[in-house]
């Protein structure tokens, strides 16, 4: 599976990507089956961290199946599991983003599953091992045209067409500045990437700065966001932000790296901490 898909346009999938709750009762093509597991069978990510995808077909549609009724018509799940570890959450966030900007060229829907549903309905199925992380589930199909009133619901609740200003995310030299937005700057639009980013309740808990030939990604933490979970569930929302800045740095030839570095470029503080740097 060569990086074609990313090539063409990019940023036009990032803007078309949506989360899809009301699908066709009907089951994926084989074609379109054969396409998705040959991409997880190339997928990767920045953080060398492996992630597994479970591929959960043929579930009954008559049911909302550990989804709290929020999905509709879904009879194909992807769920991806980790195993606990440095980066483990943020590399699962990465590939599991890139999935679905994949299956935007393919018109095919999705919707991140993080905090609205069940994991134990879907564990059976998953076969997660001890010591593995479950955190996210999507389910996979074809748009209906006509939405449920749940799903018009949510998507006013959760208000996912809204995102923050370029300038509450982004920084140059110290969080008291503003990264400049330009036209015709190549990092701009990278970090324009960022910002159309999904993350849960459209928190956006990333912020980036950039400093000493780096893009250096924070979390910034949302107080008691992720009390209900034995792990950091924001820690996802940073591997999208990663997934998105990396697409866009591959669609534009840059030969960049993700690494961590041994101190924080910028003083921490208790809901702000440093996690990875992007290596200009």
């Amino acid at each position: 599976m060569t990086n074609k898909w990313i090539k063409e346009d990019i940023m036009k999938l990032v803007e078309l990507r949506k989360s899809v709750r009301t699908f066709e009762e009907r089951p994926l093509s084989e074609e379109d089956r054969k396409e998705i597991r040959d991409f997880l069978e190339c997928s990767e990510n920045p953080f060398h961290v492996k992630v597994e995808f479970r591929f959960l077909e043929s579930l009954e549609k008559s049911t909302s199946l550990g989804t709290y009724g929020v999905i509709k018509g879904a009879t194909s799940y992807l769920g991806a599991i980790v195993k606990d570890g440095p980066l483990a959450l943020e590399a699962l966030g990465y590939e599991m983003e890139r999935l679905m900007l994949f299956l935007v060229s393919k018109n095919i829907g999705t919707c991140w599953m993080g905090g609205t549903f069940k994991r134990e309905d879907f564990k059976e199925a998953m076969v997660v091992p001890e010591g593995y992380l479950f955190p996210a589930i999507t389910p996979v199909g074809y748009e209906k045209e006509e939405k449920s009133l749940t799903d018009r619901l949510v998507r006013f609740i959760a208000k996912g067409n809204q995102r923050k200003p370029f300038e509450e995310l982004f920084f140059q030299d110290s969080f008291e500045t503003s990264y400049p937005k330009e036209d015709n700057d190549l990092l701009s639009d990278l970090l324009e990437m960022v910002r159309l980013g999904p993350s849960a309740s459209n928190k956006q808990p990333w912020r980036l700065l950039v400093k000493n030939q780096g893009v250096h990604f924070y979390e910034s933490k949302t107080p008691r966001y992720s009390d209900a979970f034995p792990y950091d569930i924001q820690r996802l929302d940073l591997g999208i932000a990663a997934c998105h800045f990396h697409l866009g740095a591959i669609a534009h030839d840059l030969k960049g790296e993700f690494l961590v570095l041994e101190s924080s470029p910028q003083e921490e503080s208790e809901n702000m901490k440093y996690l990875f740097t992007y290596r200009l």
